[in-house]
Order: structure tokens, then C-alpha cells, then sequence
């Protein structure tokens, strides 16, 4: 018989795999803007394919964790990103490239809905709060693939070698993992969407996550590019670097940090540092400026994600795996909205001024979250 910690050692480690796989896309940003001789409207449209996919990958996630164990689309869901990433380095044209991050965001979001379906069911066998640990090791796996991009940029390697090195390594480590991922976790209620007037308890939870997106996914887009044009920096990953560092911290301190001071006050929190980060690089965009800047926003924005989802996994309307797919819908529209905004807002007025909209982003949790929890008191004051 597999103990819950076992369990919760092999999940963490299809977490720590997809960090180390979506920094490495994200990480190599520059690169393909550089070779494909994008200017900042051109990569922000690029980026569209992004969210695109993720929103055509939604309705299947949603289906197969509802039909199957989650084990099932997370493993081969993770397998086909893995092979999608290979393709994006060997992309040779616009339509190609476009096709093949559309493949990845796609597959991308069948493993983000199985693998937090998992998170979420085996957070049950636990006491205290470990959720935030899981998300905290997706970054730790960013912080690992940024460190590895940058050696590689260092010592010239391709771009292809490079997503071909990570992909058959993530390859191994699922076929080897799998087994030990959690079991029987279908869950026979609550997964029918209900076409009616919007979940209130859902509903705030996706605009804080829709808030959350547009700054979380804007800053992995575009820190690298940040580093480069603004910074002026020739290892265009320290800002992408600092980043993921403190949301890695954050979220391996936010469970002790919510048991200390609640997830209203912490939502509160986090909207100060991302606000305060975002000044402090904009304003001052010099290299150390900008480095403690962009730490503040990662340490801001790392609690965000994994506090809406176990909050929406506590749903009386849905099962946890369709609560999550519909919050992930906010998420995704967020990131819809955001790495292409901040392109064309780039393109018009530079990016510096663009990256403002991250700090209006930020504020906007401390309105939205205290509108969430009246509405969680007055279903609790029900009941």
C-alpha cells in the first residue's frame, strides 16, 4: 500500500517537472522573438496562441478528470506537453511556432486541472495545509529551469537541444512516477456545469484569479524582454530568475503565513507587494531596482493561485476538479488579456508605462477579496 506521503512526494515532483518545463519555454521568450525578428505587437499576438489553447484544452480537462481517475490525463496530458515543447524549438515559421505553443498551452492545461484535482483530494488525508507547498514546488522547478536556461544561453546551446534535454527527462521521470500518484479519486457528484446565473463564491474567486493571471502570466511573459530593453542586461533571465525565487518562497511560507493571519488579510498582502513591486521597477528601472521589484511582485502573486483554488476545492455546488477547470477559465482569460495588452500597450507607450497595468491588477485583489469572504460569511452564517 502507497502512505499519503508517498503520494505527496511524487506529486510534488509532476509539480516540480512542470515548473522546470513552462520556465523553459518561458525563459527562451527572447530567443524566439529575436529569431523570428518579432517587434513587441508581433510577440504579443505570438502570445495569444497561449491562451487560446488553454481555453480549447478547458472543456476536456474538465471532462476527463470527471470521467476518469485524474492520474489518467494528468500522466499523459504531462507526456504530450513534453513532446509539444520539443516542437516549439523546431519551429521554422510563424504558423508553425503558432500551432506548436497552441499543442502546449493545450496539453499544459489538462495536466494543471489533473494535477490540482490530485492536490486537492489528498489535502483531505492531511491535517494541516499543504497546498501551498505543492505550488511552491512549481516554482522551485522554475527557479531550477530558469537556472538551467541560463547556463545554457551562457554556453550557447540551442534553443532545440535545450527543450529536447528537458522534454526527455520530464519523460522519464512521469513514466516513473505515475504509479504512485493517487487513485479512485473520481468524484460522482458535482460535475455538472449549471447553466444559470453565476456562483457568487465562484464568481469572486475567478475575477481575483482573473487579476492574479494577468499579472502572474504577464510576468513570465515578459520579465525576460523587461531585462533586455529596459535593464539593458546581456543575461536577460536575472529578472525571469528573481521572479520565480520569491513566488517559490511565498508559497512554501503562505501556509503558514494563512494559519497566522487568515486569507482575507493575506489576499490584502499580497496586492501590497505586487503594487510596491511594480513601482519600484517602473520608476526606477536600474538593475538592483528592478531585481527587488520584481521579487516583491513574485512573493505577491505566489499565494494568489493556491488560495483560490483550495478555497473553490470547498465549492458546495461543484466537485473539486470542475470548480477548479471553471476558475482556471478566469485564469486563462486573464492570461488571454494580458501578455498581448502589454504588447500592444508596449508597442504604443513603451514598456515601462505597460507594465503598470500589473499594479492596477494588484490593487484590484483588495476590493474583489473582501466582496468574496462577505459572501462566504453570509453562506456560513446559513448554515
Amino acid at each position: 500500500m502507497i502512505t499519503k506521503n508517498k503520494h505527496r512526494i511524487f506529486l510534488s515532483l509532476f509539480f516540480f517537472m512542470s515548473g522546470i518545463s513552462f520556465s523553459t519555454w518561458a525563459s527562451r521568450i527572447p530567443t524566439i522573438k529575436t529569431f523570428f525578428n518579432f517587434n513587441e505587437a508581433e510577440l504579443g499576438t505570438i502570445l495569444l496562441a497561449l491562451p487560446i489553447g488553454s481555453l480549447l484544452g478547458l472543456p476536456l480537462s474538465g471532462w476527463l478528470v470527471s470521467r476518469f481517475n485524474s492520474r489518467v490525463p494528468l500522466a499523459v496530458g504531462y507526456g504530450l506537453n513534453m513532446v509539444s515543447l520539443a516542437l516549439i524549438g523546431f519551429a521554422q515559421s510563424t504558423f508553425t511556432l503558432v500551432i506548436a505553443v497552441m499543442i502546449f498551452a493545450f496539453t499544459t492545461r489538462i495536466f494543471n486541472i489533473s494535477v490540482n484535482t490530485q492536490a486537492i483530494t489528498l489535502q483531505k488525508l492531511y491535517d494541516k495545509k499543504i497546498i501551498g507547498s505543492f505550488h511552491g514546488y512549481w516554482s522551485t522547478g522554475g527557479i531550477a529551469g530558469i537556472a538551467l536556461s541560463t547556463l545554457f544561453i551562457a554556453l550557447n546551446i540551442s534553443m532545440q537541444l535545450h527543450f529536447v534535454i528537458v522534454g526527455m527527462l520530464a519523460l522519464a521521470a512521469t513514466l516513473y512516477a505515475y504509479q504512485f500518484l493517487l487513485k479512485d479519486d473520481r468524484s460522482t457528484t458535482g460535475n455538472k456545469i449549471m447553466i444559470r446565473k453565476p456562483d457568487p463564491y465562484i464568481f469572486f474567486l475567478g475575477l481575483i484569479v482573473f487579476c492574479s493571471a494577468i499579472c502572474e502570466g504577464g510576468m513570465f511573459d515578459w520579465s525576460g524582454i523587461y531585462f533586455q530593453e529596459v535593464i539593458k542586461v546581456k543575461i536577460f533571465t536575472y529578472g525571469y530568475l528573481i521572479f520565480m525565487t520569491f513566488m517559490a518562497l511565498s508559497r512554501f511560507l503562505s501556509d503558514a503565513i494563512i494559519d497566522r493571519i487568515g486569507m482575507q488579510a493575506t489576499y490584502i498582502m499580497c496586492s501590497l507587494f505586487i503594487v510596491m513591486g511594480i513601482l519600484l521597477s517602473t520608476v526606477f528601472p536600474y538593475f538592483w531596482t528592478a531585481m527587488i521589484g520584481f521579487s516583491l511582485v513574485g512573493f505577491g502573486t505566489a499565494a494568489v493561485v493556491p488560495m483560490s483554488y483550495a478555497l473553490a476545492g470547498s465549492s458546495r455546488k461543484y466537485s473539486p476538479g470542475l470548480a477548479i477547470s471553471i476558475i482556471a477559465t478566469y485564469s486563462i482569460t486573464g492570461m488571454l488579456i494580458g501578455p498581448p495588452l502589454i504588447g500592444y500597450l508596449a508597442h504604443a507607450f513603451g514598456l515601462r508605462v505597460s507594465f503598470i497595468v500589473f499594479g492596477i491588477c494588484g490593487l484590484m485583489l483588495v476590493p474583489i477579496s473582501k466582496m468574496f469572504f462577505n459572501h462566504k460569511k453570509s453562506i456560513d452564517q446559513t448554515i
